[in-house]
Parts: structure tokens; sequence; C-alpha cells
């Protein structure tokens, strides 16, 4: 098919030689790619996973619908009490969101506090306090967003929030009974 063979056969000692050339051009004629050559029966993907649901019946497997959380170590106390600080920030600062974009002059409460505590490190200010100064740049709604966000960088600058004095001391008291442990 994509190959030429040559033979010569000499009378005299009886040899026969045979020389096999491939011819690369021929090779191009065909695009498929490997794998079984098409037959033109092929299973639509329902098809092949009711198949295979028959089969994995058949063998004795059954399907699991409930959910088995991955093995992990068991939460401790300690690991727990933080989880429900973590949450508890979380909640008083969604609290927060909701109070300065109702009355925006209280972001002036949090960007003093910033301020006054920056002043008292002088030229050596802790990296949060300079996260937090650049926070504070931005438009309320980016502020707003990132205030009440879940992630990770979001729960470790919630905890050197400069927030302080936006909540009325009835407001955090509400949100503390919330969260007692």
């Amino acid at each position: 098919m994509g190959y030429k063979v040559h033979s010569l056969l000499t009378t005299h000692a009886f040899v026969q030689i045979t020389v096999t050339c491939y011819d690369n051009g021929m090779a191009t004629t065909s695009r498929r790619g490997p794998g079984r050559p098409p037959t033109g029966r092929a299973l639509t993907a329902a098809e092949r996973m009711r198949r295979y649901r028959v089969r994995q019946r058949a063998a004795g497997l059954r399907v699991s619908t409930r959910w088995q959380p991955a093995t992990a170590a068991p939460l401790t106390p300690g690991l727990l009490k933080h989880r429900i600080i973590e949450a508890r920030s979380l909640a008083m600062h969604c609290l927060i969101a909701q109070k300065i974009a109702a009355d925006p002059t209280l972001l002036d409460i949090t960007r003093r506090n910033l301020e006054g505590w920056t002043a008292r490190y002088g030229d050596s200010p802790p990296r949060a306090l300079e996260e937090w100064r650049a926070i504070l740049r931005r438009p309320w709604p980016e502020i707003a967003a990132l205030i009440t966000d879940t992630g990770e960088s979001a729960t470790r600058l919630r905890q050197s929030s400069p927030f302080a004095g936006a909540l009325t001391a009835a407001e955090r008291k509400r949100v503390y009974e919330a969260f007692r442990t």
C-alpha cells in the first residue's frame, strides 16, 4: 500500500534479494489518526454510558448517590474555634459593608484608624497596614467586595481590619452572640 518491493533473482547462486522502499508521499493521503478504523456503527455517548452502567451492575457494583467527605483529620476544638472566629469576622465585615454602603462617611473612620496605626510604627509599618492603605484608595464597591470575600487573602486581611468603630457596641454584641462558642 505505502511501499514498493523490488526483487532480484540471480540464476547462478540462487540468491534472492528483496528491497523494500517506503514511499513517504503515499502516507500523506491517509489523514486518519491511530485507533480502530471507522465502521460507521459508532455509539452515542449516552449509549456508551448505558452499556457501561449495565456492565457495572452485572459486576455487582451499584451507583452511590450519597456524598462522602474525603478522609481528613477531624476538626480539633482549637481549629473549630478558629473557624468560628473567622466566620464571625466575615459576618461583622458584611454588616460593616452594608452600613458603609448606606452611609459612605463611615469610611472616614476607617481611614483615620489606619492613619493612627501607621503613625505608631513610623517608617516601617507592618505589611498588612500598607495593603490596607492601597485597598482603601480603591472605589467603595471594590473595597466592599474584598472585605466580604471568603478567600484566604481576604480572611488574612480581616485579622488586621481597620474598620473598628464602624459598628456600634450593640451591633458588635449581636454578632458576637450569634457566634457564641
